[in-house]
């Protein structure tokens, strides 16, 4: 087949790859010329993604993946078409914004031809593959979908730096908008994609029609939005446990012993592309689901919870050296969408703290571009707040802080033997029962 795929970042090239690996033609498309060059020379644009530069060096050269940024070069003709283009949310309003992705879809329809399967993976309020690309496609186009071209929806599914792995361990949903659709879309899926057995699923591991573009819409959403509203209710728990001075992860440990609990970690915040954004792309369709908005806040406001703890501990934040540990939105992965370091810094900052932050994924000029003083472990400094669980982190001893005061560990990462004789608060951990 000969396959487009829209965007190019840390999911749509991944993908791209994985359909050249089992033998179609992909071209992708992106805005960034700069990425463009880089799949073109066979070298990969981002770091960290398992596997990827090795399949860019063999597919670019053997002439089965290309990139461009013009779209009548990759749209006409292909058998199939998928967008990855990211969805944004409005910081102040809290909206979907569809800029981007109304922009490459107006450039889709425009050079959409007959015979055209046409997938949609980015995360989506319900009711938009249905209620706004239909529409939009068939106008640009003059081509009406279910009998000139389909159209579906088949959420990504995958986390970054590890996307090959999980296109194979999980189920691939799909929703079309007519069950001849949702057949070609699963035909599609089955010739791009292979699976690991999962004993453990009700039925076997594939790709799965759930009947309806909306019900695959729904389901990505319920998906992560679970996630946003466990991790609020562990949240919920280690505020508790911290005034009543009791261990919320021995807690969370001996109730996940039942198999009918599945309670998640607390931390300091919940970044990334996908948790803190979804449960907001619920609430555009559902604004009565206060369970989800209560979560949303919840989580929200850790990174003040957590300073204004620290605060409490030492009287004052105000001149005090606070270096911020963790720039990334998790561990391992550098990349700062939503992190939880942007709202620890404005905390930080309205008490006075000259603030600094570290993060050995960044260098100390990128750090510097984001307009924040670098950190230098070995540096004079009096409290330090852990904000990522990079693995780094895990073996801090005050020898890498002189002169701390107080650790704050937002994720409960650091190992208490290392920190006897320093104050050391955890989320979740009363005072007394650190």
């Amino acid at each position: 087949m000969r396959i487009a795929v829209v965007a190019l970042g840390k999911i749509g090239l991944p993908l791209a790859a994985q359909f050249a690996s089992a033998g179609h033609d992909v071209i992708g498309v992106d805005v960034n010329d700069a990425t463009v060059d880089s799949v073109n020379r066979g070298a990969e644009p981002f770091p960290g993604e398992a596997g990827l530069a090795e399949r860019l060096a063999e597919l670019v050269p053997a002439g089965r993946l290309r990139a461009t940024t013009d779209y009548a070069d990759a749209v006409p003709g292909a058998d199939a078409v998928v967008v990855v283009v990211p969805l944004f949310v409005d910081e102040a309003t809290a909206a979907p914004d569809f800029g981007w992705m109304d922009a490459a879809t107006r450039s889709i329809g425009e050079h959409l031809t007959p015979g055209t399967l046409v997938s949609y993976e980015t995360t989506l309020p319900v009711g938009t593959t249905r209620g706004r690309w239909k529409p939009m496609l068939e106008e640009l186009s003059g081509l009406t979908e279910g009998s000139d071209f389909d159209l579906v929806f088949s959420p990504e599914r995958v986390l970054t730096g590890r996307v090959f792995a999980d296109l194979r361990k999980y189920p691939k949903l799909v929703g079309g908008l007519s069950p001849a659709g949702a057949r070609k879309a699963v035909a599609f899926y089955e010739s791009v994609l292979t699976f690991d057995d999962r004993p453990d699923l009700a039925r076997a591991n594939g790709v799965w029609d759930l009947g309806s573009a909306e019900a695959a819409e729904m389901a990505k959403l319920a998906e992560t939005t679970y996630r946003d509203v466990n991790i609020g209710l562990a949240n919920e728990f280690a505020i508790f446990a911290e005034k009543s001075g009791i261990d919320i992860y021995s807690v969370i440990e001996a109730c996940n012993s039942q198999p009918y609990s599945h309670i998640h970690r607390p931390g300091i915040a919940v970044g990334g592309h996908c948790i803190p954004v979804y449960p907001r792309l619920y609430l555009s369709v559902d604004p009565a689901a206060d369970v989800v908005r209560t979560a949303r806040a919840v989580n929200a406001a850790m990174p003040e919870r957590v300073v204004a703890r620290a605060e409490s501990l030492l009287g004052t934040l105000s001149g005090l050296r606070v270096a911020v540990l963790g720039a990334a939105y998790r561990g391992g992965v550098k990349e700062t969408a939503f992190s939880g370091v942007f709202a620890t810094i404005e905390a930080l900052r309205q008490r006075g703290a000259e603030v600094l932050v570290h993060d050995p994924l960044y260098s100390d000029a990128e750090l510097a571009r984001f307009g924040w003083e670098p950190y230098v472990l070995g540096d004079q400094v009096d409290v330090a707040i852990v904000q990522t669980d990079h693995a780094d982190y895990r073996s801090l001893t005050p020898t890498d802080l002189p002169g701390v005061r107080l650790l704050v560990d937002g994720r409960n990462i650091t190992a208490p033997v290392n920190w006897a004789g320093i104050p050391r608060t955890v989320i979740g951990i009363g005072d007394d029962a650190a």
